[in-house]
């Protein structure tokens, strides 16, 4: 786990709602890069998505970069770059990574929710779909 910056509550805010705003791209502003660029900023950790970002434009682009990667799911890349998962994501807390959602996608806990990036603009679901979660 990494520390926090200090203020993160307040950068945290701000990426949920501009969130609302952003048009969805594929490979820019996606469930992946989005969740990953957030993890980046709250604790100045290294930039993950830049091995995906810009590579794609398309879901059948994003499952060729992924398998590319030598990750076969979503979750293979979760844990390639995050380690294994909190023992059960309704541990997650404010800023943590998860996987949920159907179709299955990366986002951000926010308490008892969480939220995902999606072609329908940011989306939240009960905590408690999620499949896994990672700490940030």
């Amino acid at each position: 786990m990494r520390t926090r910056i200090p203020h993160w509550e307040q950068l945290f805010a701000a990426a949920i709602t501009e969130a609302h705003t952003r048009t969805f791209a594929w490979g820019q502003h996606d469930c992946a890069t989005w969740a990953f660029d957030l993890r980046r900023n709250l604790t100045s950790g290294p930039d993950h998505a830049a091995r995906w970002r810009g590579r794609y434009r398309t879901p059948g682009g994003c499952q060729r970069v992924l398998r590319r990667l030598g990750w076969r799911r979503l979750e293979d890349g979760g844990r390639a770059l995050l380690g294994e998962p909190l023992p059960d994501p309704r541990l997650a807390q404010r800023g943590d990574i998860v996987l949920g959602g159907d179709p299955e996608a990366f986002g951000v806990c926010i308490g008892a929710r969480a939220a995902f990036v999606s072609p329908d603009g940011l989306v939240t679901l009960p905590l408690s779909s999620c499949r896994l979660a990672w700490r940030t």
